[in-house]
């Protein structure tokens, strides 16, 4: 994609001026090239997202995959009134709800006693690291509104009124969510430090 450029004053270099989101996703229902810089944009944050909500690396590409596709097939119904990245990120979020239903619905009785448990299996106390995967499974851990609040603010990067937006809740809300959700994460983070041998 060429970028865009203004014209300087004579005998200055030509500065180039980043498009911005809403201008690439106006030009991307018919420039291939202009969707392709909106995905090289939000590709770490649809997966960071998609990867804490779900803790699964393959799940979460196959989601980042899909979110990408949809928002391809629709970026025609993209009107602008809000970010683009919070457009991007509800659907996400709905790839992201369609994965944890299909889950629950094949999720074997094994995994149920695992779950109920309010101790980490062992081998996940010994294996535990201060990495993403940690931190994805201390958010499953959390109440589903505070987890998704902070996937969406921390690993989606949005700010707090575009999560309101993505969520249907006021920025205040989303505000205490991110804040509750961030103590009940620290309390879970420091049971397992103090877990580890």
């Amino acid at each position: 994609m060429a970028d865009l450029q203004h014209n300087p004053p004579e005998g200055q270099a030509a500065t180039p001026l980043v498009a911005s989101d809403d201008e690439l996703a106006r030009r991307a229902a018919g420039d291939r090239a202009a969707f392709a810089e909106l995905y090289q944009r939000y590709l770490p944050r649809v997966y960071r997202y998609a990867l804490a909500q779900l803790g699964n690396e393959q799940q979460a590409q196959d989601v980042t995959s899909q979110t990408f596709l949809a928002a391809l097939e629709a970026i025609g119904s993209f009107r602008g009134t809000g970010a683009f990245s919070a457009w991007l990120l509800s659907i996400a979020r709905h790839k992201v709800t369609d994965v944890i239903r299909s889950r629950r619905a094949v999720a074997p009785l094994e995994e149920a006693a695992q779950v109920a448990s309010r101790e980490p299996p062992p081998e996940e106390v010994v294996a535990a690291r201060l990495d993403l995967e940690r931190v994805a499974r201390g958010l499953q851990a959390l109440a589903p509104e505070r987890a998704e609040a902070l996937a969406l603010r921390i690993f989606g990067g949005l700010s707090s009124a575009e999560a309101a937006a993505v969520l249907g809740k006021s920025e205040a809300a989303v505000k205490m969510l991110v804040h509750r959700g961030v103590q009940d994460l620290r309390a879970r983070l420091a049971f397992r430090i103090e877990a580890e041998p």
